[in-house]
């Protein structure tokens, strides 16, 4: 690490705080594991894996795609000292996947996918936080997915919201939103000030003071229940701290069920780190490249240090990384900061940060999610053509529409279909001068271009003469070498006739074929 950007890494490093703690304390709520659980996790993400990972820009702590696994996997093993010894074995099979270098699978996850996947939080992160940002806080911070466990879905919660506003609410998010967007664009513009002073803490330092304001000008409006409020558990005396540690239980390890949770939270993780380190890539402003199996030992370290300490399970998250990134954060310090002032203000100051509301917080996280879903990705996934755009379209909309593993495993087989079809397509290519046609194979060919040929073979008129050139292609599949035998058995009775150059004996002479290939290119 390096202090070269201190100021900026700093700043993103509040900005990271300030999100992260609402949102690690609603997902140990939603996983039915102790409040603390959560912040131990982040601690642990911020300070232990930020130190053994190769990305710069990276976040990570407890995940939303994990809450259903991990609420499951204590309710089977039976307690949740038993449920740590879980997520420590699952630490050691993540860094036994990272030794053998299993962390190269992620470099075939395509392109179009990724950018899915980024556009696609930016709008879930958008629609989670209307309801917070007009006051009707009765979902969870952190919670990601379409179906709520509440049994309403993203837009019956936004619905539900706009029928119970709650003007105090309204009021900060909407100044805060304003305070944001008149910040950044000042610190466009280059005005050292702005571009000094960290953004998201002077947000939030707006919003407590305002939701203060309230309560003493119109008590009425103010935000007074815990739940429109950050409510982080209070270290009062020994016990307290005591109570914030759990440690596994060894005796666990006689249950074959515990070997089972470990290895489904192991694979989800990895696999969400994964997607989550190539979208961090992309996101960085320094086009860094990271190492995914490095990636996965340091999130099996975490896991490790967070099970025998009493933390939840942690993967890489993308909705950090992106605050992470968008605050301005140039180096892993940043995420390290993050995890020092959890460990700090758990510590020291938890009273102070039960003032601040989730209104304001609800303002960042929007303009973050503005950010990652402009309009113009869109229009250049677009112009990019139906190659990229399908498989980008249909990954935004399952993600926003189920959760995030589901979506990009939806999202993921759309991309390799979408990618073998257009493989396939050009595999063949045909040029046709008068009766002449050259059917060119400019790569290998296998069962899976058959089809495309077969269509092509069929769409030939009676009079045509053929050339079938297959020297550029170093492996024919012999499903290709049956279809064209096929063909040129059955060639003389639909007046056809037909060569072949690099499949049989049989040759054309390398000027015509050099000719219509010529032809074809330039369209003559």
């Amino acid at each position: 690490m390096t202090l070269k950007y201190l100021n900026k890494d700093f700043s993103a490093g509040v900005a990271v705080f300030l999100v992260t703690l609402p949102l690690c304390l609603g997902i140990a709520l939603a996983s039915g594991a102790p409040l603390f659980s959560g912040l131990l996790a982040s601690i642990v993400g911020g300070i232990v894996v930020t130190v053994f990972s190769g990305s710069e820009v990276s976040v990570s702590g407890p995940a939303a795609g994990l809450t259903v696994i991990v609420f499951d996997s204590i309710q089977r093993l039976g307690s949740y000292p038993n449920f740590l010894m879980a997520v420590v074995l699952a630490g050691v099979i993540q860094f036994l996947l990272g030794w053998l270098k299993a962390g190269r699978l992620s470099s075939f996850v395509p392109s179009s996918v990724i950018s899915g996947m980024l556009v696609a939080i930016g709008i879930v992160i958008i629609l989670k936080q209307i309801p917070h940002a007009l006051g009707w806080d009765a979902d969870y911070e952190g919670e990601f997915e379409f179906e709520q466990a509440d049994q309403r879905n993203t837009f019956s919660e936004i619905i539900e919201a706009l029928s119970h506003p709650n003007a105090g609410a309204i009021l900060i998010s909407v100044f805060c939103l304003g305070l944001i967007a008149w910040w950044d664009y000042s610190a466009k513009k280059g005005i050292k000030f702005f571009k000094t002073i960290p953004g998201g803490v002077v947000v939030v330092l707006v919003g407590v003071v305002l939701n203060q304001l309230l309560a003493l000008w119109f008590p009425a409006m103010s935000l007074k229940e815990e739940s429109h409020l950050v409510r982080v558990p209070l270290i009062r005396d020994w016990t307290d701290a005591k109570a914030a540690f759990n440690f596994p239980a060894f005796e666990i390890l006689a249950n074959p069920q515990v070997y089972i949770s470990a290895l489904t939270l192991a694979i989800v993780g990895s696999i969400e780190s994964l997607f989550s380190l190539e979208a961090a890539d992309k996101l960085d402003t320094r086009r860094r490249i990271s190492s995914p199996n490095q990636e996965l030992k340091a999130q099996g370290i975490g896991n490790v240090v967070s099970g025998l300490i009493g933390g939840l399970p942690l993967t890489l998250v993308a909705i950090r990384t992106s605050v992470n990134v968008y605050s301005g954060a140039q180096t892993r310090l940043s995420s390290f900061i993050h995890g020092l002032l959890m460990l700090l203000a758990v510590l020291a100051i938890p009273q102070l940060l039960n003032y601040i509301p989730l209104a304001c917080l609800a303002a960042l996280l929007i303009s973050v999610g503005y950010k990652l879903a402009k309009v113009e990705i869109f229009k250049k996934m677009y112009r990019e053509g139906p190659d990229q755009f399908i498989p980008f379209i249909i990954t935004v909309l399952a993600i926003v529409f189920t959760d995030l593993l589901i979506g990009l495993a939806i999202g993921l087989i759309v991309g390799m279909i979408y990618i073998v079809y257009t493989n396939n397509l050009s595999a063949i290519s045909v040029g046709r001068d008068k009766e002449t046609v050259l059917i060119w194979f400019k790569k290998d060919v296998s069962f899976l271009n058959k089809a495309h040929l077969k269509e092509v073979l069929a769409a030939l008129k009676p009079g045509d003469y053929v050339f079938v050139d297959g020297l550029r292609a170093q492996f024919i599949d012999h499903d290709i070498f049956t279809t064209l035998e096929e063909f040129e058995a059955d060639a003389p009775l639909r007046g056809i006739q037909v060569e072949f150059k690099g499949i049989t004996r049989r040759k054309i002479t390398k000027q015509k074929s050099n000719a219509i290939i010529q032809k074809t290119i330039t369209g003559e």
